[in-house]
Formats: C-alpha cells, sequence, structure tokens
C-alpha cells in the first residue's frame, strides 16, 4: 500500500498545469499558473504574488538552479566551438580572450532570467507552492537558522 499525502487541508486554488506548460510560461516571463501575469518585477527577482490569479510566486525560491542550468548550457554550446577554433586555427590567446570570455559572459546573462522563469515553472508543477499547515506562532523555516 503506497502512502499518499492529504492534499484535502492544503488544497490549492488552482491546478497546475502540465509540466512543459509551466516552464514555457516561465521561460517567457508568464506566471506559470495562469500564463498571464509576469514573474518577475526586475532583471531576477520574482513578484510576491501574480498580479493576475495571485499565485504566491514569491515563496519560491529558485537559489542556484537557474546559475547552474546556464553555465551547464552555455559550457555544453562553446566549448566544443572554443576546442575546434584551437585545434582547426591556433590564434594568440589574447584573442581567445578577447572573443571567448566577453561571448560567455553575455550569452550567461542573457540567458539567466530565462532559466530562472523556467526553474519557477518547475516548482510550480512540482508542488512547491502548496501549503505547509503549520501550527499558528510556530517559527518559520527562516527563523530557526542557529
Amino acid at each position: 500500500m503506497r502512502w499518499e499525502p492529504d492534499r484535502a487541508a492544503g488544497a490549492l486554488p488552482y491546478t497546475p498545469p502540465s509540466l512543459l506548460t509551466a516552464v514555457g510560461r516561465g521561460i517567457g516571463n508568464r506566471c506559470p499558473v495562469c500564463g498571464e501575469g509576469k514573474v518577475f518585477k526586475g532583471f531576477l527577482r520574482v513578484v510576491p504574488e501574480c498580479a493576475v490569479c495571485k499565485a504566491p510566486l514569491g515563496q519560491l525560491r529558485a537559489d542556484d538552479a537557474p546559475p547552474y542550468v546556464v553555465i551547464f548550457l552555455v559550457g555544453h554550446l562553446l566549448v566544443p566551438v572554443v576546442f575546434w577554433v584551437e585545434r582547426n586555427y591556433q590564434p594568440p590567446m589574447w584573442l581567445h580572450m578577447a572573443v571567448w570570455l566577453p561571448l560567455f559572459a553575455v550569452l550567461c546573462t542573457v540567458l539567466l532570467r530565462p532559466a530562472k522563469g523556467g526553474v519557477v515553472g518547475y516548482m510550480v508543477r512540482m508542488g512547491f507552492l502548496e501549503r505547509e499547515d503549520a501550527p499558528e506562532g510556530a517559527p518559520r523555516e527562516e527563523n530557526r537558522r542557529g
């Protein structure tokens, strides 16, 4: 017999969309739940809640996942090209640094926001917005550090 959590107590006021829909909406800076509101209010700051459906997106903490995804993708895209250029043309090191470092920096910066939106969409789909029914007056997680 498999254990299933009691979802009735912390039931969400909305139905989470499919994984691809939620991630795609997040990548496009749209609320993963309704697809209408925005995910970000600054470059990388997540809005406290969706302006349209009131989903509490500010509760989601993407932390280190978006930079990891971006570095992984950009590295896998550009490193083979760097090796190919080195092997076939053997340019001087200063030229490598003048071309590849700015290219890596620009690509990572451009892809960071869509990656964070995608991670927020993934977290919505995986149920990270479900309410935790903690007893009233209990210390919150961020207050328990010590």
